[in-house]
């Protein structure tokens, strides 16, 4: 059963070819067996998701009718879920548990999804390969000595080694779609308010946003049309119309434009990389789809424009965690200053304690407007540069990574080295726009990802070009290997 997609499994469910019992049952016995190598899991709810699975079972026997009915999941552990602990990845929050729920995961109950666990993460969603987590970093099942990705490493990695048929993720700078590529899935990004942030522990505010990571197109379609829509809670919440996501998945992409910019193909894009993407826009034209070149003139700045931004949100976002009223506390303070600064420095990581440093520092009193202010106007020009691109075209497609999955332990020394793993992401997350990755090849065994960005709102057009693509190519059918 785990071979098939989420669509399939969906399917199988409305026959009664399987009950969610015997699904939930089946993939709780892979991460078992199987996650002990990968770590992608910081908790397994079996008891609940049993109990989960046997509602649903009662509910489909009454004629429910939610195709994601009896489906099971996991949730990336930056969702709080009433009652669980929610760890965000770090010491800070080893035991917190949650005084309430986010709404994602209210959506997806609602829906019937069983949640079988709490996948592993970079420490509050910061870091590009999973190797930040104070749980231990998580591999990638196709290559075990290599990361799989981050912030949402642990959802893309157990997806791809099939103990679950999807995962939720967040994405501020790449997310979801750089561990997607990483590991052979398709991940989406949605629309900056289209998905609500309520009880989705705060990293960077204005760049944070929810998606799914799965095997296909026309699985996160389905999931997303749970996920979107308003929620009076998230005041950066859109009011925006949520359509069908899955209503016209089949139709042809005849006339698509799709810009390809030159910015793209520059130099720090990996020749074998280009080259499975270059294949892929080709194939793009085999479906009726035009190929046109833009230019985006500010992409260089992108980088040094997000690190500037998402440190100095984070500085603030994480100013709350102070050994007072939650998380964690150093044992037998002097007094109140001795609190705070052994609280924090012991709860928080390396990883984390750079960015805030980074982030205070660039909101401080003499520099804010040397970088956090010049950071805000380069990011207008940044979205400009789109604005002006889809006045031609539909979609942009590029890369979604430089390079495929790099080994563990090759770019925790350089920072600088890690962050240009978001070269051709954190755009998407400064203008707010929604973008998708998905398989389009691979470079030495490990799978390559080709990222679509799409206007404000346009999900449903990301999705259709994407699983037409899905349908004229098999790269997202293939599996690791050792994980039967």
């Amino acid at each position: 059963m785990y071979e098939k997609t989420l669509a399939e499994q969906s399917q199988m469910l409305a026959k009664g070819e399987c009950s969610s019992s015997e699904l939930t049952a089946h993939y709780l016995d892979r991460i078992a067996r199987l996650d002990g190598e990968l770590n992608s899991l910081i908790s397994v709810s079996a008891d609940a998701a049993t109990a989960s699975a046997a509602a649903a079972d009662a509910k489909r026997a009454s004629k429910g009718d939610s195709p994601l009915l009896g489906v099971p999941m996991v949730h990336k552990d930056i969702f709080c879920v009433e009652g669980g602990r929610t760890t965000c990845g770090s010491r800070m929050l080893e035991n917190f548990h949650a005084p309430y729920t986010a709404t994602v995961v209210n959506k997806l109950n609602d829906a019937g999804m069983v949640m079988l666990g709490k996948a592993n993460m970079d420490e509050f969603a910061m870091g590009s390969s999973n190797e930040n987590s104070y749980f231990g970093g998580v591999k990638n099942p196709w290559q075990q000595n290599c990361v799989p990705g981050g912030s949402s490493g642990g959802s893309a990695a157990l997806v791809a080694a099939r103990l679950a048929p999807m995962a939720t993720g967040t994405d501020t700078g790449g997310s979801i779609r750089q561990p997607a590529a990483f590991c052979g899935l398709t991940g989406i990004k949605p629309t900056y308010g289209r998905v609500s942030r309520y009880g989705m522990i705060a990293f960077a505010s204005s760049l944070d946003q929810a998606g799914p990571l799965a095997i296909t197109a026309e699985d996160c379609a389905m999931v997303l049309q749970a996920m979107a829509g308003f929620d009076e809670r998230d005041s950066t919440s859109s009011t925006q119309s949520v359509p069908d996501f899955t209503a016209n998945l089949d139709k042809s992409i005849d006339g698509l434009k799709i810009g390809v910019p030159e910015e793209y193909f520059s130099q720090g894009l990996d020749d074998a990389v280009a080259t499975q993407v270059r294949a892929a826009l080709t194939e793009y034209e085999k479906l009726g789809a035009k190929l046109v070149s833009v230019s985006l003139p500010n992409q260089s700045l992108c980088i040094p424009a997000y690190y500037v931004v998402a440190p100095a949100e984070a500085s603030s976002n994480l100013s709350r965690f102070d050994g007072v009223r939650f998380g964690y506390r150093c044992e037998n303070p002097v007094d109140l200053e001795d609190l705070y600064t052994r609280s924090r420095g012991e709860g928080f990581g390396a990883e984390v304690k750079r960015r805030i440093l980074i982030g205070t520092y660039a909101l401080s009193a003499g520099y804010y407007d040397a970088y956090y202010l010049k950071a805000q106007q380069v990011r207008r020009l940044i979205s400009d540069d789109f604005d002006n691109a889809f006045k031609e075209v539909d979609v942009i497609a590029g890369p979604t990574t430089p390079t495929p999955a790099f080994e563990s332990g090759a770019k925790t020394d350089d920072p600088v080295a890690m962050y240009l793993n978001d070269l051709y992401t954190v755009s998407a997350n400064l203008c707010g726009l929604p973008a998708i990755s998905m398989p389009c090849g691979d470079v030495n065994g490990l799978p390559v990802g080709l990222q679509l960005t799409g206007q404000y709102f346009d999900e449903a057009r990301l999705l259709h070009a994407a699983h037409r693509y899905q349908q004229a190519t098999d790269w997202h059918t293939r599996m690791p290997a050792g994980i039967e």
